[in-house]
């Protein structure tokens, strides 16, 4: 006697949404609604955060702003 699971997702939902990806152009990570956010603009985000915090400690390193006497 075997039992049979249903499925998750249904199989033509799935084949339509498989075909939906397959016709895009773009590349495999960039192929959902809000896939651009978080494989682009998150990463910037972080880029340019850290680029800001790096050149203010040059900053404050080079004229000795913030030591401790």
């Amino acid at each position: 006697m075997t039992l049979e699971e249903a499925p998750f997702y249904p199989r033509e939902k799935l084949v339509q949404k498989q075909q939906y990806f397959q016709k895009l152009s773009k590349h495999i990570h960039l192929k959902g609604r809000y896939d651009v956010v978080t494989s682009v603009a998150i990463p910037l985000a972080l880029a340019g955060a850290s680029l800001f915090m790096i050149g203010r400690g040059i900053y404050n390193m080079s004229n000795g702003i913030g030591k401790k006497e």
